[in-house]
Order: structure tokens, then sequence, then C-alpha cells
């Protein structure tokens, strides 16, 4: 080798030395939803690294992750959809690309994001390299329940129309599949980790619509009609998220709407298998990444408690409060903490899965959404 060429090589070795190592595996961003900003935190350090500024409103706000965890793609409810990168810190793109918007997804091989709207209703797909437009799916009607399925697929349903869509992306142009009544306005959705089985609930109705999508031709399956009949019908202070619902063994655990229980269906036969009564109107329901807990969050005026769930007995082993609102919680990915945002006290509070014992906070202006990069790895999140 010519000394040139070593000495660059050698100035390459020591430049890589001194240089700061950036790993994003520990990483995560929590929405302020007040203040269209994310702040980037750590889960080792449980703290507060970096906030990032100009994303829009964020009042109704969720992202997902690239497959190599540097890129948040943010969907703020302006219709804003915005490019983190993590590394540096910043904004690396952003468009708005709707009046209002509600979600999105990123396909299994990280190279779409996909949007779902209110206004003006429909799916935009989008390239997620250079966030231009790849396919427009009008709808006509509110879209909601928006994820991703194997096979470059996104999965969504419509509150007008009681229709789910598959839209396959595997080739040049969109490939259409509409599955009718799904049901009275289906109001949000999710999909389970292996790709197979999409659920959505139902505001109009009591119970919930599964199709099993290995299926060639999905179909509606009806699950638990009916489920509230012969009780007293109360206010809905806040519908549940779904993403939150819970799939612990083979029994799915979910927030019932409008009642303070939640629902356990096996699995397998989505049949119901019991009920656990509940401190107020569930919000999320979601079990600890091994499954043996599901902690629940409660809709306004009593979102100031958490109740933990036993997946064996079904019975409430914990109850406390962490303050006025808690709107979101997230698991590390082993599940030994997790992080809870209180919006009302503008915290971010950490607590042992095991002990419940509260392991620190972190100062952050209205929190709502948490989201480690994690998620990056997981169908549908």
């Amino acid at each position: 080798m010519k000394p040139l060429a070593l000495g660059l090589l050698a100035s390459l070795f020591i430049s890589a030395a001194h240089a700061e190592p950036t790993a994003t595996g520990d990483l995560g961003l929590v929405i302020e939803r007040a203040t269209g900003t994310v702040v980037l935190v750590d889960q080792s350090d449980r703290a507060a690294l970096a906030r990032i500024e100009g994303l829009g409103d964020l009042s109704h706000a969720s992202l997902v992750y690239s497959p190599d965890e540097r890129f948040a793609y943010v969907f703020g409810r302006d219709g804003g959809l915005t490019k983190v990168d993590i590394v540096t810190r910043t904004i690396a793109n952003r468009v708005v690309q709707a009046g209002n918007a509600i979600g999105g997804a990123i396909s299994d091989d990280g190279k779409l994001v996909a949007v779902s709207n209110y206004e003006p209703g429909g799916v935009r797909i989008f390239d997620a390299d250079t966030l231009e437009m790849v396919a427009d799916i009008p709808t006509d009607s509110k879209t909601i329940g928006l994820v991703d399925a194997p096979g470059r697929r996104f999965v969504f349903t419509m509150w007008d129309t009681g229709e789910t869509w598959i839209a396959d992306m595997s080739g040049a142009e969109p490939r259409i599949t509409r599955i009718e009544n799904m049901g009275d306005r289906p109001y949000d959705a999710l999909i389970t980790a292996n790709g197979r089985t999409y659920i959505t609930g139902l505001f109009g109705e009591d119970g919930l619509t599964a199709l099993d999508l290995w299926s060639d031709t999905p179909e509606p399956i009806r699950v638990l009609p009916g489920y509230g009949r012969g009780q007293e019908e109360m206010p809905v202070y806040k519908m549940p998220h779904l993403e939150g619902w819970a799939l612990t063994g083979s029994e799915f655990v979910l927030p019932a709407v409008g009642h303070h229980e939640v629902l356990w269906v096996d699995a397998a036969t989505l049949t119901e298998t019991g009920r656990t009564q509940t401190h107020g109107q569930p919000v999320f329901a979601m079990a600890r990444p091994d499954g043996r807990q599901v902690w629940v969050n409660f809709a306004h005026p009593l979102n100031d408690t958490i109740q933990v769930i036993d997946t064996v007995t079904k019975e409430i082993i914990h109850e406390f409060k962490p303050g006025p609102a808690v709107l979101h919680m997230e698991f590390t990915p082993r599940g030994h903490e997790v992080w809870l945002s209180v919006r009302d006290a503008g915290k971010i509070m950490i607590y042992d899965t095991q002990t419940f014992e509260k392991l620190g906070e972190i100062d952050a202006d209205s929190p709502s959404g948490i989201f480690f990069t994690a998620r990056a790895h997981r169908t549908g999140l």
C-alpha cells in the first residue's frame, strides 16, 4: 500500500476513534401535544436528550420508525407528515398532505409510509426516503384503523361506509380488495403481531369485527356481538385506542366501549372467556411484553389512575394514581419498566413493573404518546 493511502487510512481510524458513537436502540420519542414538539429520550439514563420543534398540530399524533431506527415518521392532526432524524435530532423533511389526518403506517420493507385522513378522507402513500406521494386512494369516507400487513400491504377501514380495504402495494399500482359489512361506524382497529387477524371496534353497535388476512377471500367475523346488552348505557368520554389491546398467551384483553370493564377473548375462537371490572372506562389495556400483566388507564374524569391486572387470575393486583390525565403507556422492550405520560402534571413517569416502585420522572410539556424505537421491528406499530 502506498504511503499516502496508509496515511488516509490511519486518519480515518483516528476520526472514527474520536467520533461520538450513535446508537438508536435505547431511544424513543414523546409527543408534546400542546406545542408541536417531540422529546428524544434515553431509556437507560431515564433522561431527555433533546427537543425537536416545528411538527405542527400534535393534539392527536402518532408515529412509526424506519427499519434502521434512525427516522421517525410523525402523523399530525393537521395533515402533517414529518420525517424526524433522531441521530441529528432535526426534521429531515415535512409535508402537509391533507387537512385532517388520524394516523399512519410504514410498509414491512420500510419503503412506503401511508397516512389515513379524515379530510378529505382516504389514504395517501409516500416514498419513505423523499416523502413524494406515490399513491392517492380516495375512499369518500373518514378513514381509520390503518395498519401495515405482510407483503407490502396496508389495511384500513371506513367510518362512514363500514368497509375495510386492503391495499396491496407490491406492484406498480395499488391493488384494492374491498370487504363490506364490517359494522356500524368502525372507529379504530388493530392487527395481530403475526399479521393474520385484523380487528375493528364499532361505535354504532356493541361488538367488534375481525378479518382473517390469511384467507384468500377474507370475510367479516363478528366478535362479542351485543357484549353490553342488558347493561345501562353510559356516555363515552373517550374512545379506546385499539393499538393498546393486549394479546396475552391465547387471549385478547380489550377495553369495553362505554363500560367499566375489560373483556377477555379467546384468540383462536374469538369467543368471550371473561370480564374484569375496572375503575373507569378503559382507554388502553396494554400487555407487558411477557404477557403476565395488563396495565389499564382510563378516560376522563377518572384518568388519574392506573390498574394492573394479572393475566392468570384476571384480577386487579395493583392500583395507583400517578397524577392527572395519564394519557399513554409504553413498556421497555423486555418489560422491566413502564413509562407513563401524565399530561396535566407535565411529567413522564417511570415505574418498575415488578415492584411498582417509581424510578424517575422527566419534565415534558403536555406529554401524550410515548414511542420507543423497538417498535420499528413489530408489525402494526
